[in-house]
């Protein structure tokens, strides 16, 4: 019998004593275990192992809660990371989003009611990576599988006929020993033929550096061994940009993207994605809306223009009007089904 999944654990970040109490307290009631409590960032730094959630406060004795989360999510596998300041705004929230904050808290009244609904995304969110990262693994999989499969049907192809020609010949010679020598020279010479076909498509595998694939019969491709191998194939629906910063979400959508005949470019912030959207053979912009997080821009400090030659996608957890009326094209909430991604966004841009 598999072992109850844990309950995810949370560090408290925050060296006003009064509030750290109650949000230990209240995190313990919510069933998010034993929290572990620190007052600053080196301590924060120094704890993080095991972790799944981090309530950081933006003013600590010896750091800014911006530069804290920026050193964890720099870490593999960071855990979520909430930032708690008792002087907000919309431009440290936007700051904190880009730099891959999950959500952003007031230090006032609301702080006790409006952090069990944010625990509560985060933990869907945490469920979700890992969901994510288990459709990536079949993903890739799946991936493999045709490429062995069609990688089997071309050698069947190249390699059947010449090698049926060379069992002929050398048949022929083993039972007719007195063959007159022309005979003899011909079989020989189409036994040497068919092997050296066979070598040459030995040589054309082994040099493969760009699968290029056909049709063998309907339904069923192989890979194309007379194709030119030189470069990659030009993409069939233009430039993906993507922003995420969450590492396991943004490699998913990548490979689900890759997969749908996009070209992938990651952006690493909203000023680079700005920037990069005025190329052109820009199709589509992806990225991580802001819904939920008090004052923060619905798309992360993304302005699309009216007029443009892409769409815009934007990944929300929970309502995503907010982000429609900032104009993203089409919102999808999170979790989503890596399983109709693909074909939602091949719809969007068709």
């Amino acid at each position: 019998m598999a072992d109850a999944p844990s309950a995810p654990r949370v560090l408290v970040v925050d060296d006003d004593p009064t509030i750290a109490r109650l949000v230990l307290h209240l995190v313990r009631s919510l069933g998010f275990g034993e929290a572990v409590h620190v007052t600053t960032g080196r301590e924060a730094l120094e704890s993080l192992d095991g972790i799944d959630i981090v309530l950081l406060d933006h003013q600590l004795p010896d750091a800014n809660g911006l530069d804290i989360l920026e050193v964890i999510r720099a870490r593999p596998n960071p855990p979520a990371v909430v930032l708690i300041t008792a002087h907000g705004n919309e431009s440290l929230a936007a700051g904190a989003l880009r730099l891959g904050a999950d959500d952003y808290l007031a230090k006032d009244q609301s702080l006790l009611e409006m952090l069990p609904e944010i625990l509560e995304r985060v933990r869907r969110s945490r469920e979700l990576r890992k969901a994510l990262v288990a459709a990536e693994r079949d993903l890739v999989r799946a991936e493999r599988l045709a490429a062995i499969g069609e990688m089997t049907v071309a050698l069947h192809h190249g390699i059947n006929n010449p090698l049926m020609s060379a069992s002929t010949d050398v048949e022929l010679l083993l039972a007719e020993p007195d063959l007159p020598p022309e005979q003899r020279q011909q079989a020989l010479e189409g036994l040497r033929t068919s092997l050296r076909r066979i070598r040459d498509i030995v040589r054309q595998i082994g040099d493969l550096r760009t699968i290029h694939t056909k049709t063998y019969l309907p339904g069923i491709q192989m890979v194309d061994l007379d194709a030119e191998n030189l470069g990659a194939p030009a993409p069939h629906r233009g430039t993906a940009l993507v922003q995420v910063a969450e590492e396991d979400m943004a490699r998913i959508v990548v490979l689900l993207l890759r997969h749908a005949g996009f070209a992938v470019e990651r952006c690493a912030t909203t000023e680079d994605l700005q920037q990069a959207t005025g190329r052109l053979g820009v199709a589509l912009v992806l990225l991580l809306g802001g819904a939920g997080a008090a004052g923060a821009h619905p798309l992360g400090g993304f302005d699309p223009p009216p007029l443009r030659g892409y769409r815009v996608v934007a990944l929300v957890a929970g309502d995503g009007a907010a982000a429609r009326r900032a104009g993203a094209d089409r919102v999808i909430e999170l979790p989503f089904d890596p399983g109709s991604f693909t074909a939602d966004m091949v719809d969007l841009v068709s």
